[in-house]
């Protein structure tokens, strides 16, 4: 910061100079200077936006804290575990009892829709009526699109998967209404609607967001939706505890989806958590039992009316994997095709890659030109996809499918889920007896009943239909992935790569006449698709074990996984990736490159501080909070060599000299200084508070009462803070950067609840007369505190003074401004901060550094600015 002001000073005074020194600063980007918050965003490209907050998963060891750990013994810990292992075990259940929810609804739904239009077509075809049936499907399909997107108005962010938004909550980011109960039966019924209406997609991904978001508030016995349920529940009162509550539920999402408990917890492992610990790997994988084997006894209980026998272990079952009885010359896979295996992969790789990158461009769309009009555009979108999809299925169905002979069953897995046979849901339309429509039995069932047709039927499908099948299947689900309702991708990816799958089988087999087992080829064409689209590597190896229940699968998935992985990483990354970058969330990723370790912190920090000294008045805190946007400042002393001729017999100054020998400015100046960080940040949306009421305002006294003026000033949106003349004129650049001593980091939260309470105290009294809160006071009202601008000021005495101390974090992590990236990515990253302070050798304070000064547009927009090339 001090070499930019040097050039600048060195521009002003000699053209030449100008010229030769900020040449580096014309050289940047539009983008790059976005991200530095010079100018706005102007180009089509999606930036870290900086309006999402960070969650506090760092602790705040202050002395309520401390208080509490000297109050704790063993059987209160031993309670304290206790009450978390049921915690976990009640996720998992309430988890299972949602699969369930979902399932029979969807089961429901779509049982009524095909029998009316399957009856409706058998009719039709003789009486050349099919007319009718197609607008039965499409009052169907379009009935159920309707009420889906409508749930969506309701609470947008029950749109899509949620994959990304949990992974950008575990990675630390906080997304408006991510785990609000609202959302939740937003998500949950309107997946219902979304599935049995016919569109491309799956009941997967929302059951992953409704499990993190059980898992985020069933610990709390209270939710904003319905305000008057508030049980005095005293434990798990904190962002950490929350963070592994929502990694248990999301695990438990998967393990309930694909009956996968151990793919589950390396879901959460690998896609979601960012932060992890051993204690918490155990409590995950009982969570996602305890979810699975719910879903799996009533399932098997309502299907088979065995209650107990635990047959159906998740939403999606691959079935068995086997060869037909009598069959010596088959074999589910061998060594040859697994150079098939790796080619499908490459392939996989590469689809996966081209459906990322039109549905990236299809979402960009979406955000320049249909979500800033109108809601109701959205239902309209929602509505299109829904009338294609439908009338694509139907005339596919007529004029494309294929009559196949049905063949006579095999003994083994003749059965999907409940008592269905596998031939139960051929489809014969417009065929004649003994032949089945194989274009109609792949779009006129539900898609698990397709992925199963692909896997086990022994009939064959025509490669014509099958590679027309993957073609519009493909299309449609790239552009169905992003409307505005409850939608998966995983069922889909799944569908459209085993019919990709089948096609090389058939090939193989048909054309080039070897021995191969279809299903395997199948199974093997959805983990390369899908791996290819989400690039997930060791969960989805093991969800895909789990599923098909055949451990031999592990070396071939496996490989194909990581060649689809590393062909797609050529050219993007992951679906969910890419839909996190679009909506701006400033995630972080695993690691930074090499080439960041050229900067060091105090490159990348923030210099212009906001800071409140130890002992603060009541007045100064409420300007503080109510100019400012930050969530935590620094608490500071500042150091003056001419301390005696500042103030001496100010009270307040005294206690802040009892706290750390140091003098503090004026009042006026204090304001001035404040008032001149606000003008530093031109993202704030106070930047111009002080310009426009600097130009209205009257000159004020320097020792006026501030907090009478914003009693009298109630119309306008913030007080008077600025004197007429700008601090710039008159403080030097020695006043400018004086040093300041640092004690510690106090939030925003803890300040509104120190003023909402009353706690403070009287100038001619001690500060010993404070009342103290404790910390079941002070966590009282997470997660939503109150906001400053609720603050009722009549009630406060301007005068009054704050002792900030025992409430702040005297300990927090900080860093030398010499750091390296890599070093301060690391600590910010593995430690969950929200906040990491940069402190000199002698104990001052000289910047801050928050998520958004590590995101990889900043970092790389700051090697750029300092002329470093990667």
């Amino acid at each position: 910061m001090q070499h930019d002001i040097i050039t600048k000073m060195a521009c002003c005074g000699n053209c030449f100079c100008c010229q030769c020194c900020c040449r580096g600063e014309e050289t940047r980007t539009p983008e790059e200077l976005t991200i530095l918050g010079e100018i706005r965003d102007e180009e089509d490209e999606i930036l870290p936006r900086k309006d999402y907050e960070s969650l506090d998963y760092d602790r705040c060891i202050s002395e309520p804290y401390v208080e509490v750990l000297e109050g704790i013994d063993s059987k209160k810990i031993k309670k304290y575990e206790v009450v978390r292992w049921m915690m976990v075990f009640l996720i998992g259940v309430t988890v299972g009892l949602v699969g369930l929810f979902v399932d029979f609804f969807v089961r429901l739904f779509m049982k009524i829709k095909f029998s009316v239009v399957a009856d409706s077509i058998e009719r039709c075809t003789d009486k050349g009526c099919l007319f009718l049936s197609l607008l039965e499907l499409l009052a169907f399909n379009i009935t159920f699109i309707f009420i889906a997107s409508v749930l969506v108005l309701i609470e947008p962010v029950a749109a899509g998967s949620g994959i990304p938004e949990i992974k950008s909550y575990l990675n630390g980011v906080k997304i408006p209404g991510v785990v609000r109960l609202r959302t939740f039966l937003c998500k949950a019924t309107g997946v219902l609607f979304s599935v049995a209406g016919g569109i491309f997609v799956g009941k997967e991904g929302p059951m992953i967001h409704s499990g993190a978001i059980v898992g985020a508030g069933l610990p709390q016995f209270q939710s904003i939706t319905f305000k008057r349920i508030k049980l005095d529940f005293p434990y798990f009162r904190s962002d950490r505890d929350k963070r592994d509550f929502v990694s248990a539920g999301a695990a438990a999402g998967v393990a309930a989806a694909f009956g996968a408990p151990i793919g589950g917890t390396l879901f959460s492992l690998e896609e979601g958590s960012s932060f992890w610990n051993q204690a918490l790997t155990w409590k995950v994988l009982f969570c996602s039992m305890s979810a699975t084997f719910t879903l799996n006894f009533f399932r098997s209980g309502i299907n088979f009316s065995k209650w107990g026998s635990f047959q159906l272990p998740g939403l999606l079952n691959f079935g068995e994997f086997k060869c037909t009885d009598g069959d010596k010359t088959c074999h589910l896979w061998t060594a040859v095709d697994l150079a098939f295996f790796v080619l499908m992969g490459v392939v996989g790789g590469l689809l996966g890659a081209l459906f990322n990158c039109m549905n990236k461009i299809l979402s960009k769309y979406r955000i320049k030109h249909i979500h800033p009009k109108a809601k109701f555009i959205r239902v309209l979108e929602s509505l299109l996809v829904s009338m294609m999809t439908t009338l694509v299925i139907f005339a596919a169905s007529i004029l494309l499918g294929e009559c196949r002979d049905v063949l006579t069953p095999t003994t083994h897995n003749t059965t999907l889920s409940g008592s269905e046979d596998i031939n139960s849901t051929i489809r014969q339309f417009f065929c004649s007896n003994q032949t089945y429509n194989d274009m109609a039995t792949l779009f006129f069932n539900p898609q698990e009943a397709a992925i199963h047709q692909l896997f086990h039927q022994n009939g064959t499908f025509s490669p014509v239909t099958l590679a027309i099948f993957f073609l519009l299947y493909y299309l449609l689900a790239c552009w169905t992935y992003g409307v505005s309702v409850p939608s998966g991708l995983f069922v889909p990816s799944l569908l459209c790569g085993a019919a990709f799958g089948r096609l090389v089988a058939n090939i193989l087999k048909v054309k080039l006449g070897m021995h191969i087992y279809s299903g395997t080829f199948a199974l093997i064409g959805a983990a390369a698709f899908l791996g290819g689209v989400v690039r997930m590597t060791i969960s989805l190896t093991v969800i895909l074990i789990e599923s098909t229940n055949e451990i031999t699968y592990g070396l071939p998935i496996m490989i194909t996984l990581m060649v689809a992985k590393w062909t797609g990483d050529c050219f993007n990354k992951g679906i969910y990736d890419i839909h996190i970058q679009l909506k701006g969330v400033p995630v972080l990723e695993w690691e930074t490159e090499v080439e960041m370790d050229k900067l060091t912190a105090s490159d990348i920090m923030e210099p212009n501080l906001t800071y409140v000294y130890p002992h603060t008045r009541v007045q100064s805190l409420v300007s503080i909070l109510r100019t400012t946007f930050y969530h935590a400042f620094p608490v500071v002393t500042e150091n003056r060599k001419n301390e005696q001729d500042f103030m001496k017999g100010n009270f307040l100054i005294s206690n802040n000299i009892r706290f750390k020998k140091s003098s503090v400015v004026s009042r006026a100046g204090e304001q001035r200084r404040r008032c001149q960080s606000m003008k530093s940040y031109p993202s704030s949306e106070l930047r111009n508070v002080c310009d426009e009421q600097s130009i209205t305002a009257e000159p004020t006294e320097e020792g006026e009462d501030i907090l009478q003026q914003m009693l009298e000033r109630r119309h306008a949106p913030y007080p008077n803070l600025c004197p007429d003349q700008s601090p710039s004129e008159e403080w030097t650049m020695e006043e400018r950067f004086r040093p300041l001593t640092f004690h510690g980091l106090i939030l925003r939260s803890q300040l509104v609840n120190l003023l909402i309470r009353g706690v403070c105290y009287a100038e001619n009294q001690s500060s010993a007369t404070q009342p103290r809160l404790s910390y079941a006071e002070m966590t009282e009202d997470y997660p939503r505190y109150p906001d400053i601008h609720d603050l009722d000021l009549t009630l406060l005495n301007p005068r009054m003074i704050v002792d900030v101390t025992p409430y702040m974090n005297p300990c927090p992590y900080t860093v030398s401004p010499n750091t390296r990236i890599s070093q301060v990515f690391n600590l910010f990253r593995t430690m969950g901060l929200r906040h990491l302070p940069v402190v000199n050798a002698v104990g001052e304070i000289v910047g801050i550094i928050t998520r958004h000064n590590l995101t990889h547009e900043f970092l790389v927009a700051k090697l750029r600015q300092h002329s470093i090339t990667i």
